[in-house]
Parts: structure tokens; sequence; C-alpha cells
């Protein structure tokens, strides 16, 4: 296994990396709304937090030489499924790849956001990886 860790993805705020590379996989803990190096949470509502949450998913996925296009599974965390519609339409933008999902309402996240994801992704191969 190989640990994945950017200043360009928010700092795990407990006792768990921001991303872990196993067997050809990268596994991102959930991301949330914090603006890198700040800590804060992004002003706005669902759209905002969810560009952020995929900003930050990008970072990760970048640190760990891959993409949105190697997606393979989200899990997304909704507080409010009332914010459904609104997070589709941001979460479109960056999962054209249409990789599977899971959307659940949470009675809680952390910080008091309104969306979390955690995605799995596939590594590049040594033949088609545009990041060596």
């Amino acid at each position: 296994m190989k640990e994945i860790s950017t200043p360009n993805a928010p700092a795990a705020i407990g006792p768990y990396s921001q991303a872990i590379v196993s067997r050809g996989l990268v596994y991102c803990s959930g991301q949330i709304a914090i603006v890198p190096g700040t800590g804060e949470i992004v002003q706005g509502g669902i759209e905002e937090q969810a560009t952020m949450v995929c900003q930050n998913i990008g970072a990760l996925l970048k640190a760990a030489e891959t993409d949105f296009t190697k997606v393979i599974k989200t899990t997304c965390f909704l507080a409010d499924m009332n914010d459904f519609a609104k997070f589709n339409e941001v979460y479109a933008k960056y999962f054209v790849s249409r990789p599977a999902r899971s959307c659940v309402a949470v009675k809680t996240l952390p910080k008091n956001v309104l969306c979390e994801i955690e995605v799995i992704a596939e590594e590049y191969s040594a033949l088609d990886n545009p990041f060596k």
C-alpha cells in the first residue's frame, strides 16, 4: 500500500489518510468542502460546496497520478436530499465517465457541511500514464 498526501487537498482531520493506493486502485477518503490551506468551509450553498468537494477530489486523484476518467465508484452523502438535483448538476461536470454511485442522505456530516464524496479509481497503467 502507498499513502497519498497532498497540500492541494484538505489535510486529514483524524486518524486516516487522504488516499491510499493498493493493487492498482486509489481509495480516496471522503472529501468535504474545506478550502485547502485554510481549513475553512467554502462559503455558499450546495453548488459551491459540491464544487469545492470535487476540486479536492481532483487534487487527490492528481496526487495519485490518475484523474476523474478513471473513477470506478463514488459514494455521496447529502445533509438534505432536497439538494439532490443541484448536487447532481455539479457532480455531472466532474464525473463525466458516469461511474457507479451510491447517494444517501445522512443526519449530520463533519463540520456541518452539506455534502461529502468518497471515490475509488483506477491507477493509470504504465503504458497510458500521462503523469510519467
